[in-house]
């Protein structure tokens, strides 16, 4: 097995006669140190022409004469393709490879598999010598919300799912209705697939109607592709769908947003602006904050989970909304005391209709 030290070397070299062009202009020593300088390696001038002229011997390599600075540049004629990935690409791979997965069809996934698995490699190979190939442990995207377990997919659905939308078929599928907690046979029409924080969804219309709706893969229970031409593919725009806020579930339609917010809440949205046209207005005890956004589920949730840093004024029917959520949720929260009391009468209760059933039979 290579040193650790071998290895730096080998893949610095191979990083350097990526950046050589083929044109005569060709590129500087002190080009090529900064870009390897970017990628981590931490070495000198002299180490960049010492590598070159060793490459030299090997690879067909020219150097410009009579010009200064000297430029390097692969031989004109010469056909050569480097095989393998850059740091720089083996980072990103790395980086995105998780993210990626839900969203690609095994066939195209079993493409990629070697390439992320090169990636880890040429990483797991690098970690000692560059600390470039040590950004993965500096580096991470976490979820702002409840930390929630992504749901069990069955991977053949899925990629049923995926070869009806890349063959544009309709699907004979059930799904299951969390909402209505029953099992519906379908006929949809494939338009697209989004992954929404855990949640992977396919987004199509339901035959024979064409309202676009979302349908979360998990909840699949059979999909067998037809031979008959999805419907509305020539409509329908992914980016203008998602920049509806129809992810977001709900109404897409849009309301000017007023309220009372705490002056901590104002501090924090200041920061992270509700909309572009977000006003804060000072108050004695507090702010009132304007915005225009669109009516969803997410916003509801929002607003409920600032609990007494925000009260509702405007639109009156997202307040009253708001407000009857809020009743019923105090309602199911009692005093301790309270509670107790209930629990010790009805205690009470049963031990009196036992003691009285007791008595009775006796008699």
């Amino acid at each position: 097995m290579p040193s650790a030290k071998s290895h730096s070397t080998v893949s610095r070299q191979w990083e350097l006669l990526k950046h050589l062009p083929k044109r005569e202009s060709g590129i500087t020593v002190t080009e090529l140190l900064a870009r390897l300088e970017s990628s981590g390696f931490n070495i000198s001038r002299r180490t960049v022409e010492r590598d070159l002229n060793d490459l030299s011997l090997v690879f067909p390599l020219q150097c410009s004469e009579g010009i200064t600075p000297q430029a390097w540049y692969w031989t004109p004629g010469v056909n050569v393709e480097l095989q393998g990935i850059t740091l720089t690409e083996a980072l990103s791979l790395t980086l995105v490879a998780d993210t990626i997965r839900p969203l690609l069809p095994a066939s195209m996934l079993s493409v990629l598999e070697p390439r992320f698995v090169h990636a880890r490699q040429k990483l797991k190979g690098l970690e000692d010598d560059n600390p470039a190939a040590r950004w993965l442990d500096k580096v991470a995207s976490v979820r702002p919300d409840l930390n929630l377990q992504a749901p069990d997919i069955d991977p053949l659905l899925l990629e049923a799912l995926q070869k009806a939308l890349i063959n544009e078929r309709q699907v004979q599928c059930q799904y299951y209705s969390a909402h209505a907690d029953k099992l519906s046979e379908l006929t949809l029409n494939p338009l697209a697939m989004v992954q929404r924080g855990l949640v992977t969804y396919l987004i199509a219309t339901a035959h024979p109607y064409t309202d676009v709706r979302q349908f979360a893969v998990h909840r699949f229970r059979s999909v067998d592709q037809l031979d008959k031409p999805a419907d509305g593919l020539q409509a329908f725009d992914l980016s203008a769908y998602l920049a509806s806020d129809a992810l977001q579930f709900g109404t897409p339609e849009k309301i000017r947003f007023q309220a009372w917010v705490s002056e901590h809440q104002a501090r924090l949205i200041r920061e992270t602006p509700l909309s572009a046209d977000m006003t804060l207005e000072p108050l004695d005890d507090g702010f009132r904050v304007r915005s225009t956004l669109s009516n969803t589920w997410q916003l509801h949730w929002w607003i409920l989970s600032q609990g007494d840093a925000m009260v509702v004024e405007q639109p009156p029917e997202l307040r009253a909304q708001i407000g009857e959520t809020l009743h019923r949720a105090a309602a199911a929260y009692p005093p301790m005391d309270a509670v107790a009391d209930t629990t010790a009468t009805r205690v009470s209760r049963q031990h009196l209709a036992g003691t009285t059933q007791t008595v009775a039979s006796s008699v």
